[in-house]
């Protein structure tokens, strides 16, 4: 992953999100939102109070961007936030709110596989702010970066199998879906855990890729732009190549 002096030849990022992305980000954003609300009135409507709650539950998740920028001055570029609103819109709203996961069979696998890539990309954000922040003296080189990305992106999937497995021994719930021939629900979660392995080991895989033969990823333009919204977190005096 590079990791670009303020005297290289890098593009400057768009501090202001007014790029076409960021454009797309607030409609998509907007267009969600209103499409919750809506549901959530009918839903109170019918007293469906539980699906109410998954509904404000949501709308707190896709305002939490927000609420980091303006509290806490910690700015998530436009990119990272439309795929983590589509993903949730996805998961929450789509798959347990209007039952997708039930009439769709790879739903979930599709959904397991994004957060693989999602969390990876995180992983590899975590290892670029360590290698900048002055209290940690060793540097990550590319293939321990990837290393990381992938373990950090497997050990969040087994987390939310645990949780899902506590959730259902306690209230009774059903997140692991029982199969064909497999009522016990292990068989999802096992396919749950190797999916959610592909997509990190996909993402690990590019990135180690992009790293090793020192050109920029996609992966690359989300840390910088991360990065230099962010200066608070890495050392002063900008960012630096390292190689």
């Amino acid at each position: 992953m590079d990791i670009w002096n303020e005297d290289d030849a890098a593009p400057a990022p768009d501090d202001t999100d007014h790029g076409l992305i960021a454009r797309a980000h607030r409609v998509l954003t907007g267009l969600l939102l209103t499409v919750m609300a809506v549901e959530f009135v009918l839903l109170m409507m019918e007293r469906q109070w539980q699906n109410a709650a998954l509904v404000l539950v949501i709308f707190g998740i896709v305002l939490v961007p927000a609420v980091l920028k303006r509290r806490f001055s910690f700015d998530i570029p436009a990119e990272f936030q439309i795929f983590v609103v589509v993903f949730v819109f996805a998961a929450l709203f789509l798959g347990s709110i209007r039952g997708l996961y039930d009439t769709l069979w790879w739903w979930d696998l599709v959904l397991h596989f994004s957060s693989g890539l999602l969390l990876g990309i995180f992983g590899f954000l975590i290892v670029y702010v360590m290698n900048e922040n002055e209290r940690v003296e060793i540097y990550f080189p590319p293939k321990f970066a990837a290393t990381f990305a992938f373990l950090f992106a497997v050990a969040a999937g087994a987390l939310w199998e645990i949780f899902e497995f506590f959730m259902d021994m306690s209230f009774g719930l059903q997140m692991q879906q029982p199969v064909p021939g497999d009522p016990s629900g292990l068989t999802d979660t096992m396919w749950d855990l190797i999916v959610d392995a592909l997509g990190a080991s996909l993402i690990a895989l590019f990135g180690w890729w992009y790293m090793h033969k020192g050109q920029r990823s996609f992966i690359d333009a989300l840390v910088i732009k991360f990065a230099e919204r962010n200066k608070q977190w890495l050392r002063p005096g900008g960012l630096r190549r390292r190689r």
